[in-house]
């Protein structure tokens, strides 16, 4: 039997990788802008949103990675410089060449983040001005540069694991604006493995499609997101299959993470299908699940309102659904059984629903396929903090 993946207690960098943050005056006293580097040319791969908008910053990065090395990520909060044009590339390119004449790289070894506001000029000035010193900053602490990066984050985030002699380090962002088709929003991950660019971007994707690519706080895909990895050698060779597992493992965990750090969120909802048709209607079913207003209201309110499951999956119109071979479970009580509702003890299962974690499990009888997907309740917490975003 495989041992689980065991994360350190405290996170900590794999070698050679380091990082700094600080406030430039994007915000009025928080950190907005962390720079993370590597000692040594790292390969690097990245995935990055679908969104027809994407931001100057993602426009810029598919550019970037296109040579398959990284030797810094450079990233603000507060402003996501999306809808700004030319002018809003010239200033990601800037951004760049800041943080590269900083650290002594050329600017086509960074990769560019913003995050925050749409449709708000960056205020380039101030990264430029703000970058000048941060490599005396450079700190060992993944923290301080997951710091740098929130917006509406309740908490930094940060993990990392072992893989033989190498490390595994994800530091990420995001509250609001995630249902991804690609990764998170802002996610970075560092490893001192050595692997190439090519069977980096292979790994990812696949780490990805299962963990990133399967959360949903609010449906709604970011302009912004971004997933990229580095690895700069310094621990040597890795077994690709550990390394494969463990950056699942780590990817999963930051999803669930994520979920349950979205905007006003009171619970991390987890949806697990099997018996589906396919892996493809899996995913279908699960996403329209954790996406349900209906069922995050439910959730929020620990009230095991089984029509609401039934409504969630009998809406998949693409898939195959059978009500006669359908069953579900919260928190383990089975409540439907054959489509139809079953007796349960309400008080008790109400009772499981008020826990931070809920898990809702559906089986379709009509296959071999499964997924699992994350996500989080709606509250009254979401309404607020999003209503008043632009000017906050």
């Amino acid at each position: 039997m495989t041992e689980p993946v065991v994360f350190h207690a405290t996170p900590r960098f794999p070698r050679g990788f380091r990082c700094a943050s600080r406030n430039v005056g994007l915000k009025p006293t928080a950190r907005d802008l962390t720079l993370f580097a590597s000692d040594r040319d790292a390969a690097a791969a990245a995935v990055f949103t679908r969104n027809h908008f994407p931001g100057a910053p993602v426009i810029l990065g598919r550019e970037t990675l296109r040579s398959g090395v990284l030797r810094a990520v450079i990233a603000n909060s507060k402003v996501s410089n999306v809808a700004t044009g030319q002018a809003g590339v010239d200033h990601a390119r800037r951004m760049a060449a800041a943080a590269a004449q900083e650290l002594g790289t050329s600017p086509d070894k960074v990769l560019v983040s913003s995050t925050g506001v749409i449709g708000v000029p960056l205020p380039i000035e101030k990264i430029e001005r703000g970058v000048v010193g941060m490599s005396a900053d450079l700190q060992d602490d993944p923290m301080v540069g997951a710091e740098g990066i929130m917006t509406t984050d309740s908490h930094p985030k940060a993990l990392s694991a072992s893989v033989g002699d190498a490390t595994i380090t994800w530091v990420a962002k995001g509250s609001g604006m995630i249902e991804p088709n690609m990764a998170t929003m802002l996610s970075y991950i560092f490893t001192d493995a050595a692997l190439d660019a090519a069977t980096l971007d292979r790994l990812l994707r696949e780490a990805v499609s299962g963990s990133f690519n399967m959360l949903s706080v609010d449906t709604d895909t970011s302009t912004s997101d971004t997933c990229a990895i580095l690895a700069n050698g310094a621990a040597g060779a890795v077994d690709e299959a550990e390394f494969l597992r463990v950056l699942r493992e780590g990817c999963t965990r930051m999803t669930e993470i994520l979920a349950r750090d979205g905007e006003g969120a009171e619970h991390l909802l987890r949806v697990s299908v099997r018996g589906a048709l396919n892996a493809t209607e899996a995913r279908v079913v699960a996403k329209s699940i954790v996406n349900s207003p209906l069922v995050k209201t439910m959730v929020h309110g620990a009230d095991p309102n089984v029509g609401r499951l039934l409504m969630a999956v009998g809406k998949c119109f693409s898939c195959t659904i059978m009500p006669s071979s359908t069953d579900a479970w919260i928190n383990g009580f089975q409540v439907v059984g054959r489509g139809e509702r079953l007796a349960f003890d309400d008080a008790v299962v109400r009772e499981t629903l008020s826990r931070e974690v809920v898990d809702i499990e559906v089986a379709l009888g009509v296959g071999e396929g499964s997924a699992t997907a994350y996500g989080c309740d709606l509250t009254k917490g979401y309404v607020d903090e999003n209503a008043a975003y632009y000017s906050s």
